[in-house]
């Protein structure tokens, strides 16, 4: 199977683009393997004809929006994220009309609609510089509230008004199970990603994006870390860390829309040319706006 995905990678001169969270077998067959940001910014820079983008609907948006003119196909169509879609419809227009001076700051992991009425999108790694860049003082943080509440507490020169949105993954895992994991492993740092809720941030030793903590893991001379956030990001931190443990909080935390994208998902796209992302040239062209800004900001 794999053979024939990369033979027809070749024919069709077609990239396969993987995050972190997707099943292990995917990312080692990947071309491209990261977090939103990374990917985000390879999914503009690549010569191809075809991006195969294995993670979850925003994602394969956010690449056609930044390559109109190339076909982007995704492994699974109802591989979808929550949270990208809790905004309640009119709050945007009902926050510009409360505050002066407003700036919408769209979480990357948003669907394109949420992007189109949006000044700014940003990624978990780069939210806090974007945000302290900006001009203006208000700032209405969509969707995610724990993402935003941690953005509030790193930049208090700005007024932030928090969405009510979440990650179901992160959301799910608790400062008891953290601690539970801490009890056993006493010596372990604690890794956690923006996404979790702020009592598990409270006991972290360590908060970052998927990539920020790949890095941290990589360059810290502890041997174990309790690691919260997706489990499949254990697939780079034991590649870069072989002589290290990481364990999760129990029950692991899982994403199911993630664990969609499979290798015979991916060789049946690149067959038939299916499941290909399509959005129109007017909301591509007002969704590019906020995406090029962050690339712009993040540079």
């Amino acid at each position: 199977m794999k053979n024939k995905i990369l033979k027809l990678k070749k024919e069709k001169n077609a990239v396969i683009l993987a995050h972190y969270y997707t099943p292990a077998d995917v990312q080692e067959l990947a071309d491209y393997v990261g977090d939103s940001f990374y990917l985000a910014k390879i999914a503009k820079s690549i010569e191809v004809d075809i991006i195969v983008f294995c993670g979850v609907r925003f994602m394969g948006e956010s690449a056609k929006i930044l390559n109109f003119d190339k076909k982007v196909l995704v492994p699974d169509l109802t591989a979808d994220c929550p949270m990208a879609h809790m905004v309640a419809k009119g709050k945007i227009a009902e926050m510009r009309r409360q505050y002066d001076d407003l700036a919408v700051v769209c979480y990357i992991n948003s669907t394109a609609e949420l992007k189109c009425q949006s000044d700014v999108c940003v990624t978990s790694s780069n939210a806090v510089k974007i945000v302290k860049a900006l001009k203006n003082k208000n700032i209405f943080f969509i969707p995610d509230k724990n993402l935003g509440s941690f953005v509030a507490k790193q930049v208090p020169e700005k007024n932030i008004i928090i969405n009510d949105g979440f990650c179901p993954i992160h959301a799910r895992i608790t400062a008891k199970q953290v601690l539970e994991e801490k009890e056993k492993h006493p010596f372990a740092l604690v890794l956690t990603h923006p996404e979790c809720e702020k009592e598990v941030l409270g006991i972290s030793d360590f908060i970052g994006s998927t990539a920020e903590i790949i890095d941290y893991a990589k360059g810290a001379d502890a041997e174990e870390f309790i690691i919260c956030t997706e489990e499949g990001v254990s697939c780079r931190l034991m590649g870069d860390g072989p002589d290290k443990t990481f364990i999760f909080p129990d029950p692991c935390p899982c994403c199911v829309d993630m664990k969609l994208n499979s290798l015979k998902a991916i060789l049946d796209v690149l067959e038939k040319e299916t499941n290909e992302i399509t959005i129109d040239e007017e909301t591509c062209h007002r969704a590019l706006l906020p995406l090029d800004k962050m690339l712009e900001l993040a540079r």
